[in-house]
């Protein structure tokens, strides 16, 4: 049997791989037809279904939703919402799952498909394996006549979302007095993020907020910041929010125009969650990418640190073991569990607001609770992705490099979960010698594999 599923859902370039209409359709109809069967009740079972503002986001919306219905089960279109939305508005409107239609922080030519359960959960390994193992069995009996799905449409999509966010906030205007910038990415949250800190109170300004297909992520968003620091210095705001196409990631920037690490923002939040008694266990659960500094940091505030795999999916597994309210990583994806179940870059931002609000302090002081160690990620494109373990030569220099690194700093070599790349991340001492060990691994990579 095949495999479909990567980190965080499917993913390819749109139109080819696991990203045509074909493949799309059939995905579409495996996961109709999984959770049709464990549906237990006796109305026709729905799945939500969102999308980022792609330029092959409708098409492929299109395939997705035709599988669905030729399972038998009925579809409610969102429109371009966030994917934190789509898990919300599955869990409140009974939906058995909510299926969003995004490459997240991909380039525009890239899409892809995340499955969430009607609890708002991402699915687990087995539930995926499941799912695959439907897509790819040639023999289930279709519905026919009246039994085949039907669409509808939810036009209030966005105006639910925002409730959401907002349901938490009791006193009038908030954050009145502060002004904010937001960067939308030419995403998902381009037509939701304003309004929401706008109803908050604060002074609000929006940048990359005008998709049209083909710019969602181009130099803007969570993944390029520039634009956002040049804003926050010229209007002098108290803070800036990026977040990525699809709305669940957030990176802040603070009023000097300095950007915060996911890990910084995380490292902010759960020092006002333990100092308004909100941090269940004082514990928080990062990933094997989080920053060596996010662990010193926690360490000093006498929280401890649960380390899970890559993908906010593993993050929130973790959390659920081990009985954590917060969990993140250092790309910004960030889990409020006594909030959502999911990461979402508004939640987030609305977090950490509320946190500068409360310390009385700027941005760049509450940045101080955490040092990062000097880091340097290469991310180098291969033919296959054989375990990292079987390639000798890899494996050499990776134990070269944490010999002279020593107990100053780490390495850690891992394949991207979307895409046919490699990353090497050192963190280490000195710029220099974390870029020069990076470099020097990196080239090995591309030799063995590139």
């Amino acid at each position: 049997m095949g495999k479909l599923f990567g980190t965080d859902g499917v993913r390819d370039k749109a139109n080819q791989g696991n990203m045509t209409i074909e493949t799309v359709m059939n995905l579409g109809r495996a996961v109709a037809f999984y959770f049709k069967n464990i549906d237990k009740s006796e109305v026709r079972p729905t799945i939500v279904v969102g999308r980022d503002p792609r330029l092959s986001g409708s098409m492929l919306e299109a395939a997705l939703s035709a599988g669905i219905c030729s399972a038998g089960v009925d579809v409610r279109l969102l429109g371009v919402v966030p994917t934190p939305a789509v898990a919300t508005i599955a869990e409140q409107s009974g939906a058995v799952a909510g299926v969003m239609v995004s490459a997240s922080h991909n380039p525009f030519f890239d899409n892809g498909i995340k499955v969430f359960k009607g609890s708002g959960y991402k699915l687990s390994d087995e539930e995926e394996s499941a799912i695959e193992h439907l897509f790819f069995e040639e023999s289930t009996e279709l519905p026919l006549d009246e039994d085949v799905g039907r669409v509808y449409h939810l036009e209030d999509a966005i105006e639910l979302y925002a409730d959401f966010c907002l349901e938490d906030f009791n006193e009038d205007h908030p954050f009145k007095g502060m002004t904010l910038v937001l960067d939308c990415s030419n995403g998902s949250t381009s037509q939701c993020a304003g309004p929401i800190f706008s109803a908050l109170g604060a002074d609000v300004h929006v940048i990359h907020n005008a998709p049209n297909g083909i710019n969602i992520n181009e130099n803007c968003g969570s993944q390029d910041t520039q634009d956002l620091c040049e804003k926050v210095r010229e209007v002098g705001a108290d803070a800036g929010l990026a977040f990525d196409g699809d709305g669940d990631r957030l990176i802040a920037v603070d009023e000097e125009g300095n950007e915060l690490s996911g890990d910084q923002v995380m490292a902010i939040c759960a020092k006002a969650y333990k100092d308004a008694g909100l941090l269940t266990g004082q514990r928080v659960v990062a990933t094997v990418m989080s920053n060596v500094g996010f662990h010193d940091a926690m360490k000093k505030q006498g929280i401890e640190v649960f380390t899970s795999g890559v993908g906010d999916r593993s993050v929130m597994e973790l959390m659920t073991e081990c009985d954590a309210v917060l969990g993140g990583e250092d790309s910004g994806h960030i889990i409020f569990f006594d909030v959502h179940t999911t990461g979402d870059g508004i939640i987030s931002a609305l977090k950490l607001i509320q946190a500068l609000r409360l310390s009385k302090q700027p941005l760049s002081s509450l940045g101080k609770i955490m040092v990062p160690f000097p880091q340097k990620m290469i991310n180098i494109d291969v033919r296959e992705k054989p375990p990292i373990e079987s390639v000798p030569s890899i494996m050499q220099a990776i134990a070269d490099a944490e010999s002279v690194l020593g107990d100053s700093g780490r390495v850690l070599v891992r394949y991207s979960g979307t895409q046919k790349m490699c990353r090497v991340m050192v963190e280490g001492p000195t710029e220099e010698e974390t870029a020069a060990i990076a470099e020097k691994l990196a080239g090995t990579v591309k030799a063995s594999i590139g």
